[in-house]
């Protein structure tokens, strides 16, 4: 039972017979939720399947994993209800908005590890995650990243720099910073052990840059280091045209 997923139990196992459908009602079972929507799970609505996983765990909820599906009311449902939450992963949750992930991140103070990777979110939600959060020690912030056109925003590092302090853990897989958001994120996150740039092509960590990097950070991840251990597509985007046709390809004011 414990090598099954939260999809699988929920869906099939607890069919089985009385015993396995008591164990699967015993709220210990429920700490942890993984589900990862990959296709093969389109007969099931795993929207209401997770509410039902979250309500199983009876407020016990300590880590939750969200992939490729989700929306502000799933995130509401379970921050009502899971306020002892401390791992919170959402990856490819494009329905998730900003202002219904601060409206949930406001409700986990606990939170001890965050990813919002692929997410259509702002630098404010960060900002409003370091304000609410003071126990966050992991953050993972990713996305494709972007060789051409050369586009720099430290909006989200200058966020990060901001209000997470605490930070041990940070992951900036494709981020499009600069070393003036690096700088900040070095200046201001004094505890950070492991940081990831991989894919950053718009900083240039050399000279006295590559020293503090060096001299304060356990573990560095460079730009072009491998990506083999990379969770998700680390195909870098080329685009061969100017910026103003970058942004009309992602045109996040019409996303539906």
């Amino acid at each position: 039972m414990a090598r099954l997923g939260a999809i699988e139990i929920l869906g099939n196992a607890q069919k089985v017979c009385t015993s396995w459908r008591r164990v699967c009602k015993d709220p210990s079972m429920w700490r942890k939720i993984v589900m990862h929507d990959l296709g093969e799970s389109m007969e099931f609505d795993l929207e209401i399947m997770c509410r039902h996983a979250v309500d199983l765990s009876q407020g016990g909820l300590i880590q939750i994993d969200i992939r490729h599906f989700g929306t502000d009311y799933l995130l509401k449902y379970i921050s009502d209800r899971s306020g002892n939450l401390r791992s919170l992963k959402l990856a490819k949750c494009y329905s998730v908005t900003d202002h219904g992930f601060e409206r949930a991140v406001v409700k986990l103070p606990l939170l001890e590890d965050l990813e919002v990777s692929y997410c259509l979110l702002s630098e404010e939600s960060l900002k409003v995650v370091g304000q609410s959060c003071h126990n966050l020690k992991t953050l993972k912030l990713n996305r494709r990243g972007l060789r051409r056109p050369r586009f720099e925003n430290d909006d989200e590092a200058l966020a990060i720099a901001e209000t997470m302090h605490g930070l041990r853990h940070l992951q900036l897989f494709g981020n499009s910073l600069s070393n003036t958001g690096l700088s900040s994120i070095l200046d201001n996150c004094p505890y950070l052990e492991h940081l990831d740039l991989r894919q950053c092509f718009n900083v240039s960590i050399v000279g006295d840059l590559e020293k503090r990097c060096s001299e304060r950070i356990k573990f560095v991840r460079y730009p072009n280091d491998s990506t083999h251990d990379y969770p998700f597509d680390a195909t870098v985007f080329h685009m061969d045209s100017d910026e103003e046709d970058y942004f009309d390809c992602y045109d996040f004011d019409n996303y539906d």
